[in-house]
């Protein structure tokens, strides 16, 4: 005698449908099966959420190559030029900096001039009150 099929309702049948939605594309029993679609799309989300902070961390060493290789057209080096900017208050950012002194070569001349003033400035300050 031949036991009827069950069916699945409700939130396990929801709930395996976005897990295979998930897993399309994948090869082999990985996009048919739930329990080996499950552990490839769990494994997929863990590189997807470690890749984001990889990504991140790469395009900030985009960011500060390309600010020191700016900044040493003008004969200062990356690490004299990021103090210096804090100590203006300047709020700008690494990627702000790397898009001025790539799109607004002006521009980032401009803010080397203002700190190399700046600089020119605490250095007679500092000779006169030693003085």
């Amino acid at each position: 005698m031949a036991l009827p099929t069950v069916q699945m309702r409700g939130m396990a049948s929801k709930k395996h449908k976005k897990v295979l939605k998930m897993a399309k594309g994948y090869r082999g029993a990985a996009h048919k099966t739930y329990s080996m679609a499950m552990n490839r799309v769990e494994k997929a989300l863990q590189y997807a959420y470690r890749d984001r902070k990889v990504r991140r961390r790469d395009f900030r060493v985009e960011w500060i190559q390309s600010i020191n290789a700016a900044t040493r057209q003008y004969s200062w080096s990356y690490s004299k030029f990021i103090p210096a900017l804090h100590s203006s208050g300047s709020l700008l950012n690494r990627k702000a900096l790397a898009v001025l002194a790539s799109h607004e070569p002006f521009s980032f001349k401009a803010l080397i001039d203002v700190l190399e003033l700046q600089k020119q400035q605490k250095n007679m300050d500092s000779t006169t009150q030693s003085s």
